[in-house]
């Protein structure tokens, strides 16, 4: 008889223990993802007592910038009214530091900041050295001889007697680091002397000569301390909430984040927007596919086939215009009125006229598609190449010389890949793998930060 009652109790027992797990389990069910998305909110806003907010502020991770050279093989030739050939050089790779200066925190829930960059040239990783001779053609001659296209023709026999008396041609061969950090050039000080709305440049010329050891501006962003929902959104870009370098409203617009984190909890009917100072514009990634990298969930999101395309193709980017061809944007308006050029490298996704017209080029999606792998939950970059290319627009200008008998084209002048990604651990996890590492400080931005948690850097 008294084994019969304990085995009710015993029943009894299990069933009151299995109810409350069914209801224990029911309400981690209803309250987990509440809790997460709380930590999570808590974790990737903008504030000193965030996990991220160091991250955010000195970026420890090595970006890494590689130069493509197009290498002109048939200068004379050009000359003569030939095709171009070219032949791509490097990469030529350099590690970029960057951090965050000036950091202020303001009243309307925004953080303005600098972020400072410099660039070092890296050996080891490079495909030949900056001491190395590239063919290129000469941007002060061809880009100032069709800027003066339709000025006067006195002042165009002007432009060519300066050009013969200070010895310029149409192409030059110079160093690698010549073109990109700076070269001494007689002709910048004859621009900005008479010419100065031209080219208000003075001392030495490089195409990257204006980004080392500098700023790209006063970003104002949002914290989301106060409104979550506008968590890294630009507010203003050096004081302005539209630039003024497009024919439209729409173009103007400064949208999305400064291009370092976006907002969590990402769907695959979110898109990526940034603004990019060196492009002058905002620009819109949209969702490809989601996939693992290094063990975490990530969205891929990639340039559409429209960011570059005319205004004829796809009306919302008229404003970018006038428009050569469709998959290059001219970007003279931001560039001393320079007949400037903005592609994907290879003119990939690009009207095919652009690339039948230059030997060499060889566009594919797997080389020269731009995408950003973003951790969906949190809206943190994983995995990220950007890659653009810059091009010259060059023709023969009759009563100017130097350009003898060019034929219209755009040739490409070079394409660089920014890589850069945020992949972080916890002290607490140093010396684990790189696939744990990622894993542990994903999970961390989740849950509560352990007392006396520092970041450190996931090297691949």
């Amino acid at each position: 008889m008294g084994s019969r009652v304990r085995a009710r109790w015993v029943v009894a027992a299990l069933g009151c223990t299995g109810l409350l797990c069914a209801v224990l389990g029911a309400v981690m069910i209803v309250t987990l993802p509440s809790i997460i998305k709380q930590q999570v909110y808590k974790n990737v806003r903008i504030d000193p007592s965030s996990l991220s907010f160091g991250m955010w502020k000195d970026i420890p991770v090595p970006f890494y910038l590689s130069i493509y050279f197009f290498d002109v093989i048939n200068p004379k030739e050009i000359l003569q009214g030939k095709k171009p050939e070219v032949q791509e050089r490097g990469p030529y790779v350099y590690r970029e530091f960057r951090h965050k200066s000036n950091i202020t925190f303001n009243g309307n829930d925004t953080v303005s900041f600098l972020e400072y960059r410099s660039f070092q040239f890296q050996p080891d990783r490079s495909r030949g050295s900056e001491s190395d001779y590239i063919v290129m053609p000469n941007i002060l001659v061809l880009g100032a001889a069709v800027m003066m296209e339709n000025k006067p023709m006195a002042l165009k026999l002007l432009m060519t007697l300066a050009f013969s008396t200070l010895g310029e041609r149409a192409f030059m061969n110079r160093t690698v680091g010549d073109i990109m950090w700076g070269y001494e050039d007689p002709l910048v000080n004859v621009i900005s002397k008479y010419f100065p709305s031209m080219f208000p440049v003075k001392g030495k010329f490089g195409l990257f000569a204006g980004l080392n050891n500098s700023d790209s501006g006063i970003f104002t962003v949002f914290t989301g301390v106060k409104n979550f929902s506008r968590v890294h959104l630009v507010d203003k870009w050096n004081g302005l909430s539209k630039v003024n370098f497009w024919h439209s409203d729409q173009c103007n617009m400064i949208n999305g984040t400064s291009g370092q984190m976006w907002a969590p909890f990402m769907t695959p009917e979110s898109s990526l927007e940034f603004y990019s100072p060196e492009a002058c514009r905002s620009m819109k990634l949209v969702y490809q596919e989601e996939g693992i990298f290094e063990g975490i969930p990530i969205f891929r999101f990639k340039a559409p086939n429209t960011l570059f395309a005319s205004g004829t193709n796809y009306p919302p980017n008229e404003g970018f215009c006038p428009c050569l061809r469709s998959g290059i944007q001219n970007i003279s308006t931001c560039r001393f009125n320079a007949p400037l050029f903005l592609s994907h490298p290879h003119f990939y996704n690009a009207d095919p006229v652009l690339a039948e017209a230059v030997r060499g080029l060889h566009p594919n999606e797997t080389e020269h598609s731009l995408f950003l792998d973003i951790h969906p939950l949190t809206g943190i970059p994983m995995n990220c190449s950007v890659k653009l290319q810059l091009s010259l627009y060059i023709k023969s200008i009759k009563g100017i010389g130097q350009t003898a008998q060019i034929e219209p084209v755009v040739l490409p002048l070079l394409w660089f890949e920014e890589e850069k990604c945020y992949l972080f651990w916890s002290s607490s996890k140093k010396g684990s793998q790189d696939k744990e590492a990622m894993q542990a400080y994903s999970e961390s931005l989740m849950t509560s930060a352990p007392k006396g948690t520092v970041l450190q850097e996931a090297r691949l």
